[in-house]
């Protein structure tokens, strides 16, 4: 009966649009590198937007300088890299998703607060909070945007590298390592301490 399931699923794959996603793939260094800067630009349009929504104004709520939030790009790396033997168990990869980006969210949190006295989120008002550092609904939200991460977006992105000749995305992630370097060490002698961040 098992065979036969896997037999009609497999079928139906075949003639989806998304048959040549292979979300099952192993990621190369290059692709991981520039999809963890990818992913860092796009949570920090994510949580621009939001702001934007409910406060009126564009906030730069990263502890960075640049257009990038780290802990989406590391967020995502490490769902790529970790979860890859559970890919195939959608709702079990997104419970994992949510254990992986909270304890990443929370230890995050604390070793901000640690360096520099500061919490650059707290939510003490969400309902199921731990220390205001975590949430359910923030981890719901990983939870299934990690989902369209690993199942769609991650592998279109890498099938698009894949055209890019290997030379060149080793010229970009060498240009975007050393800007994000230089932007740590800076925001290290002197954070963003914008609005929203409490001491």
């Amino acid at each position: 009966m098992r065979a036969y399931i896997e037999e009609r699923k497999n079928e139906i794959l075949a003639i989806s649009p998304f048959a040549d996603l292979n979300y099952e793939r192993a990621y190369s260094a290059t692709s991981l590198i520039l999809m963890f800067f990818l992913f860092s630009f796009t949570g920090w349009i994510w949580e621009v937007l939001i702001h934007i929504i409910e406060d009126g104004m564009i906030i730069n709520r990263g502890l960075l300088l640049g257009p990038w939030l780290p802990i989406y790009g590391t967020g995502g790396v490490l769902i790529l890299m970790l979860l890859k033997r559970w890919r195939s168990q959608p709702l079990i990869t997104m419970g994992l998703i949510m254990l992986l980006c909270g304890t990443v969210e929370y230890i995050t949190s604390i070793g901000l607060e640690f360096f520099f006295g500061q919490r650059w989120w707290d939510y003490s008002d969400m309902l199921f909070n731990f220390q205001g550092r975590i949430c359910l609904e923030g981890l719901l939200i990983f939870g299934i945007g990690g989902l369209f991460f690993i199942y769609l977006i991650a592998p279109k992105i890498d099938n698009l590298l894949q055209t890019v000749s290997q030379k060149a995305k080793m010229y970009l992630c060498a240009a975007l390592s050393f800007l994000f370097v230089v932007d740590l060490i800076r925001s290290f002698l002197s954070p963003n301490m914008g609005f929203g961040i409490t001491g």
